[in-house]
């Protein structure tokens, strides 16, 4: 039986799940992979079904004996923050790994992976989500109770113009009526998120060309490189949000390097990734990468919240903003930051099509 056969049929359950399961027979040879270990040891099924387990693993301390006490006594095996690097892979990966013995035809052992670093991600992300919903919601409370005052400081000073003769006394009421349009400005863009979506099949690609034509005009000293993956199948959303939000973090990325830096904009296929507490078999990952001085450390885990900038002048929405709109796509953004190279990683579900 082939692999894709074997996938399809006998194993195909095992694609369902969200850990990484790799099965093999008595002298450790590779027979199947199931999405989720495509994904974390970056591998292709077809490619390693055949192979030893070490093409695959490298030798993790302590994972040969557990193997062969499993295969000899029909143990069963659990181990903590096992660091496996892949052979030709100069990056490890931590796991938990679960050792089962199994009665399948030409099969022994279920080996399952459980990456920790995937397990703190989702942690991380619940709690983020708390924070900005608690952040975003104070923020948008504050904005209703100043637009009324605003309107009316805005009211009051065009009636006071109108009762002033000294053109330099109108210009006082003039800076009045211009900075309270400045605050609304401002109050609509902190409640912008709440607009209606109008969500349609979409080429995610067509969003960063546009993207990219809107940076260039406005910064055309930057480069903007594009790696896309064109096999990634449409998605389901409203094209002016997604528009707004990777314009405000390619913008984001284009003030950082001061519009002379370079921009890299890398889509790929995640699978088998959780958002919003939904397991998904298939994600768009957009990357923005730019390589200006990164964010400021004291900064960094509050560049998402309202009003928080790591530039001077900066209104500190842009981020804010972005993440909103993602979110109702239930998708999420992260951001990885060293001096030389910021990337700002975005994730949306790609609805399954059967």
């Amino acid at each position: 039986m082939t692999q894709d056969a074997t996938r399809n049929n006998q194993f195909a359950g095992l694609d369902l799940l969200s850990t990484a399961v790799v099965l093999v027979d008595d002298k450790l040879i590779v027979h199947y992979l199931n999405a989720g270990a495509e994904n974390l040891f970056g591998v292709s099924a077809r490619r390693h079904a055949g192979r030893s387990l070490d093409a695959l693993l490298g030798e993790p301390p302590g994972l040969a004996p557990a193997l062969y006490n499993a295969l000899n006594n029909n143990w069963s095996y659990t181990g903590k923050d096992l660091r496996i690097v892949p052979p030709g892979r100069e990056y490890s990966i931590e796991v938990d790994c679960t050792v089962s013995p199994v009665e399948a035809p030409g099969v022994r052992l279920l080996l399952e992976f459980r990456p920790i670093e995937a397990q703190l991600r989702v942690t991380r992300e619940e709690v983020l989500l708390q924070q900005q919903q608690a952040n975003r919601e104070l923020i948008r409370n504050l904005a209703h109770e100043i637009k009324n005052p605003l309107g009316g400081i805005r009211g009051s000073a065009q009636l006071l113009e109108g009762e002033l003769d000294d053109p330099q006394l109108k210009e006082y009421t003039q800076v009045i009526i211009a900075e309270a349009d400045r605050l609304q400005a401002l109050m609509k863009r902190l409640l912008g998120t709440h607009a209606v979506m109008r969500p349609a099949p979409l080429n995610f690609h067509d969003v960063l060309e546009r993207v990219r034509r809107l940076i260039l005009a406005e910064f055309p000293g930057v480069i903007v490189r594009r790696d896309y993956d064109t096999s990634l199948p449409d998605l389901t959303g409203d094209r002016e949000q997604l528009i707004q939000a990777v314009l405000n973090i390619v913008r984001n990325a284009a003030q950082a390097v001061e519009g002379e830096g370079e921009i890299v904009l890398r889509t790929r296929a995640a699978r088998q990734v959780t958002l919003a507490k939904r397991r998904h078999k298939l994600a768009l990952e957009l990357q923005v990468i730019d390589n200006g001085p990164g964010i400021p450390e004291e900064i960094r885990d509050q560049i998402f919240y309202p009003l928080v900038s790591g530039r001077d002048g900066g209104s500190g929405l842009g981020l804010s903003l972005a993440q909103g709109f993602v979110e109702q796509h239930h998708g999420m953004i992260e951001v990885d930051s060293v001096p030389g190279r910021t990337c700002f990683t975005l994730l949306l579900p790609i609805a399954d099509r059967h």
